[in-house]
């Protein structure tokens, strides 16, 4: 059996977590998405940016856990919101509507390609 092939490295400051992921997301490594996620919360810490820019490949089963980690930041108090989200990823937010749940996009506002991968 061969390792996970992601990496996930956590910086704190006063009160919020950036967690940058590197390689892929998938069936295989999604649940050390949801354990790094989850013990932020842990932690206490409620404020979570996720900083995508080095995932190469992220399926459904990584915006689920995306997801449920936003539910559980959002009944915390908190905030999740992720960055520069790999255009496979991009595509799915865009087609299950998630951008305001994760990418901290208005609603009303039409969801391009650009906006999607330099969310705010």
């Amino acid at each position: 059996m061969s390792l996970p092939q992601l990496t996930l490295y956590r910086y704190d400051r006063h009160g919020r977590a950036l967690i940058t992921l590197a390689g892929e997301i998938d069936l295989a490594t999604e649940h050390l998405v949801r354990d790094g996620l989850g013990r932020c919360l842990r932690n206490g810490i409620c404020t979570i940016d996720i900083d995508l820019a080095t995932v190469t490949f992220c399926d459904v089963t990584g915006l689920n856990a995306f997801l449920h980690a936003g539910r559980a930041t959002a009944a915390a108090g908190g905030s999740l919101r992720l960055h520069h989200p790999p255009p496979v990823l991009a595509r799915i937010i865009a087609l299950t509507g998630s951008g305001t749940l994760l990418l901290g996009l208005p609603g009303d506002l039409p969801v391009s390609r650009a906006a999607l991968r330099f969310g705010s």
